[in-house]
């Protein structure tokens, strides 16, 4: 038997992670030409067929809900609506000459912006079918174009079908007095705690304040061994994104010995041809542990089965 949970003092540093996923973006055939062009040093709007506004970036759809549009070259030159200054870099609303609305972007330079300026379009010497091809904008010189009317387009090159990015988030989570306790042993001790239901008595893995089959506070820390039953099992095939090793491998479902809920973690050492028809559940299954432990079920590298098929 061990302390329950809230009689041990919690001062545990948070765990700092990152959840990132990379993907591919398909911008549409809109904003895909207007990046494409960019690159170009030409900036494409598009026209309404209906009201004719003219509005930059090029739309799929006008604000006033027609979808029958055409791109047109819009000027790279306009007026500074308005204008913000952040930590790093200056932004401004920049209505170009012929559109019926404001452009979001980047003041380039250290200058004296006003509201009513002169602007134009600064360019990237290493052009990426990106947004930032077009730098930003700077107070037009004395030879810049004025009042350059939306003209016809004919594009140069093919829209950009897709884009590389990735979506990060940067957190630090708290373990916690359960799963804190449950990763400092694993850590310093290679050992693995459950905690008993002050009820039912289930010994559950992860611990857990609350027992999910009867919903009565957990009460005391019981140890579980490495070993166990396997109760099912699942082999991947198909790579997805998150995956920590190359298909194909077994997925497991585990009952370790001494605890009555499962935990989900790899079986390796199994030839995988061989596990559909030879692997079952019920077999019986230890523990290999890393050398090196920073506290997670990470820790655990993988179980095998104890006795080989």
């Amino acid at each position: 038997m061990h302390l329950a949970p809230d009689t041990v003092a919690l001062d545990l540093p948070p765990l700092n992670s990152t959840i990132a996923l990379p993907y591919r973006l398909t911008p549409g055939k809109a904003t895909g030409t207007f990046l494409a062009e960019l690159a170009a040093r030409r900036i494409v709007g598009s026209r309404c067929l209906s009201c004719q506004r003219v509005e930059v970036p090029a739309q799929d759809v006008c604000s006033c809900g027609h979808a029958e549009l055409q791109f047109v070259a819009v000027s790279t030159t306009g007026i500074l609506q308005s204008f913000t200054r952040l930590s790093d870099k200056t932004l401004g609303l920049i209505r170009l000459d012929g559109c019926d609305c404001d452009l979001l972007h980047r003041l380039h330079g250290d200058h004296d912006w006003a509201v009513g300026q002169r602007l134009q379009a600064c360019w990237s010497d290493s052009p990426q079918a990106q947004a930032l091809d077009l730098l930003g904008f700077e107070p037009a010189g004395q030879g810049a174009s004025t009042g350059a009317a939306p003209a016809s387009f004919t594009p140069s090159r093919e829209p950009l079908d897709s884009m590389a990015t990735e979506l990060k988030l940067n957190y630090q989570h708290a373990a916690g007095p359960y799963y804190g306790r449950l990763f400092d042993e694993m850590r310093t001790s290679g050992r693995i705690m459950g905690i008993r239901c002050s009820h039912c008595q289930s010994t559950l893995l992860p611990p857990r304040e609350l027992c999910d089959v009867c919903y009565e506070r957990t009460g005391t820390w019981a140890d579980v061994a490495d070993t166990g039953v396997l109760l099912a099992f699942s082999i991947i095939h198909l790579k997805f994104v998150g995956q920590r090793r190359d298909p194909p491998y077994v997925y497991a479902e585990i009952l370790l010995d001494g605890a009555s809920t499962k935990i989900i973690h790899m079986l390796d050492a199994v030839d995988v041809e061989a596990a559909r028809a030879r692997l079952k559940p019920g077999m019986r299954v230890k523990a290999v542990w890393k050398a090196e432990r920073k506290g997670s079920l990470d820790d655990i590298s993988h179980f095998e089965l104890i006795v080989p098929l």
